[in-house]
């Protein structure tokens, strides 16, 4: 009897049903990380960039129909982090090798490697602490907002014509990335934000408005976004430990006296 109730409960896990329409857009997100590493192979970097942000906008969806359909799933959150890992951690890993840190040598290799494996403890930091940490606010960097600052530099950097050959800011900046992805700084994730009830006439006019400025030049104004919301959580993050670290002097302080 017991047994069979097993061979019953492996069947089961064999038999996996999974939830269509989330899955397909995640579907959508590595088809766009695919996408941007063969227009990577064509030297087509903008291209690339474009690929990269189209599959930080399916990542964004994928989750947002999951929740409102309740659909989500432990199959939908395992396939959406191997996703992002092409996406957001190879794509643009390869984008900036190829684009720039190819003429530094091995330290370039070496930058664009760390960022990927960065992502890739990022992902799976997130998948342990999901079920145990607070929603509402992610540890660290999230690797699609990563992939966004790195295709919008490129999109920048093609729009205000600066030369992206042995790019010492650009290297800077994935070395930094891979930093503040496995560093302990809280970003707002905005996951309790309900789309679903009634807001203000003024939250509509404010979308349409950021619509209309990333519109005027997309290149630089996602760049811009992106960059805002990195250095917050990043300069947020630097302070809280300051204080934690003066507290804690004041209190060793206290003790000895």
């Amino acid at each position: 009897m017991n047994d069979d109730y097993i061979d019953q409960e492996q069947q089961d896990k064999l038999n996996i049903k999974i939830y269509i329409l989330p899955n397909l857009l995640t579907t959508f997100n590595l088809f766009c990380g695919f996408f941007s590493i063969l227009k990577t192979m064509e030297q087509n970097y903008v291209a690339a960039a474009y690929f990269i942000i189209a599959a930080a906008v399916f990542d964004l969806l994928d989750g947002r129909v999951a929740r409102m359909t309740n659909a989500t799933s432990a199959f939908g959150a395992e396939y959406d982090s191997l996703n992002d890992l092409i996406s957001f951690g190879l794509a643009p890993s390869l984008l900036m090798y190829y684009m720039t840190l190819k003429d530094l040598g091995r330290i370039g290799w070496v930058a664009a490697f760390l960022y990927l494996a960065c992502g890739a403890l990022r992902l799976a930091r997130f998948n342990v602490q999901k079920q145990i940490s607070d929603t509402t606010y992610f540890q660290g960097l999230p690797i699609p907002m990563a992939a966004g600052i790195i295709s919008s530099a490129v999109l920048a950097f093609h729009e205000l014509n600066f030369t992206t050959k042995n790019s010492f800011l650009l290297l800077f900046m994935m070395l930094l990335l891979a930093f503040v992805m496995v560093s302990d700084f809280n970003y707002r994730s905005f996951k309790d934000v309900d789309l679903k009830k009634r807001l203000p006439f003024t939250f509509l006019v404010g979308g349409v408005l950021i619509c209309t400025i990333i519109a005027l030049n997309p290149g630089i104004m996602f760049f811009v976004l992106f960059m805002t919301y990195a250095t917050l959580g990043a300069v947020i993050g630097f302070f809280k430990k300051g204080k934690k670290i003066t507290a804690k002097l004041s209190a060793s302080k206290s003790v000895t006296k």
